[in-house]
């Protein structure tokens, strides 16, 4: 097969695969990259140290003789409203918290890279030659944004995303770096797709931790989605109140984007929210994960039926033991927060969650921060007793 031919061939396996949208972009160094030491040295990759690989500046450096990125894109974009204006079920008023669209279901990064190997498997099958290639999906040394702009998939906005004209923002990226030499996807004379965010600055101006520095970018020591994930320690207590009711990541500078208005919805089963039995744990059958005597307050009115990673309760994410968060969150994207980052999350959420002294929620509520609170993890205790100074009103709790 000629190297004309091989780049539309490579793309109809990814469609075959499953994907939505795939390009070729030459192994080079891209213009981005070159801004990415200076963006690293204003500190805001904040602790994730892992962007600091040099090969991320330079994908020539990822693979020895590497010559093409195949990039490919697949939506997640579930029918579903949006995490943060999901309407309280009849007769529940415990307070629930939002989990971001990506992390509903299972892991993207094991869905997208069984599609990826299904696609080098055509590859090694189809060309004879030898060749080399790696696949990643999120957690290799390439930024797969920048990579998808000059595959020609879209453009990145001024929230950093990338949109593509018809499908939006919610879209999983994968990338095969590879010694094969492909035709790229865009002609020489149109190098990247065109920015079409003009003069909107919705995303900008709705972010509740102002975590962009300017348009195009991000502070990610700001931004909610590395405060509830990627960072380990504790969260600034400045940032806790526009935290709202974010346990996992944050889908807000999204879903205001005028481009996904329209974003085509997936049915796929692995990207709806999953579901929790009861039998998984949580408030209604251990109030106190530490095994001290519970305040039946707690669990007077436990949630009924099964749990959603779908605006989940509250009471329930707070309560999990470690134990049970491994097995409720395996194969999840969630997972990546950890136990103790979850149960932090859902501490911070419950002290945002505005629940009255006169409502029967509250007590439930306070009785299980206080177990928390006398908990020997300092992490944990700490937030959970800023979330009890915040529902009294301000006046400080100690254990």
């Amino acid at each position: 097969m000629n190297p004309p031919e091989r780049t539309p061939w490579v793309c109809s396996q990814a469609r075959a695969a499953g994907f939505d949208l795939c390009g070729v972009a030459p192994v080079e160094g891209f213009a981005e990259l070159d801004k990415f030491p200076e963006w690293l040295a204003r500190g805001y990759a904040g602790e994730m140290m892992y962007l600091r690989d040099p090969r991320r500046c330079d994908p020539r450096q990822v693979l020895d003789g590497a010559r093409s990125l195949i990039v490919v894109a697949l939506n997640y974009n579930s029918p579903h409203p949006h995490s943060t204006a999901v309407a309280p079920q009849e007769n529940d008023r415990q307070p629930r918290g939002w989990i971001s669209r990506y992390a509903w279901g299972d892991d993207y990064h094991e869905v997208i890279r069984e599609k990826l190997d299904a696609v080098l498997a055509a590859m090694r099958a189809e060309f004879t030659e030898p060749f080399e290639a790696r696949a990643y999906v999120d957690t290799g040394p390439i930024l797969e944004r920048v990579a998808a702009k000059y595959a020609g998939l879209g453009w990145l906005a001024k929230n950093t995303c990338l949109i593509n004209q018809h499908q939006g923002s919610w879209l999983f990226l994968g990338v095969i770096i590879t010694t094969l030499a492909l035709e790229p996807t865009l002609p020489p004379a149109a190098s990247a797709p065109p920015d079409l965010c003009g003069s909107c600055t919705r995303c900008l101006d709705a972010c509740p931790t102002q975590a962009f520095a300017e348009p195009y970018v991000l502070d990610a020591r700001r931004c909610i989605s590395y405060l509830n994930i990627e960072l380990r320690g504790a969260i600034p207590e400045d940032f806790r109140p526009a935290m709202g009711a974010a346990v996992i990541g944050c889908d807000i500078c999204q879903e205001v984007c005028p481009w996904n208005r329209r974003a085509p919805l997936t049915s796929a089963p692995a990207f709806q929210p999953r579901a929790i039995p009861p039998s998984a744990g949580g408030v209604q059958e251990m109030a106190n994960p530490r095994g001290q005597a519970a305040d039946d307050r707690v669990s007077d009115h436990p949630p009924a039926g099964p749990e959603s990673l779908l605006a989940p309760h509250l009471q329930w994410l707070a309560s999990l033991s470690q134990q049970q968060f491994s097995a409720i969150f395996r194969n999840s994207a969630a997972k990546r927060a950890k136990w103790r980052g979850m149960v932090r999350n859902a501490c911070v959420a419950l002290g945002n969650s505005n629940l009255r002294p006169t409502a029967g929620e509250y007590s439930q509520a306070v009785a299980l921060l206080q177990s928390l609170a006398a908990s020997g993890d300092l992490l944990i205790s700490d937030h959970a007793r800023w979330a009890l100074e915040r529902l009294a009103g301000g006046s400080r709790v100690r254990s």
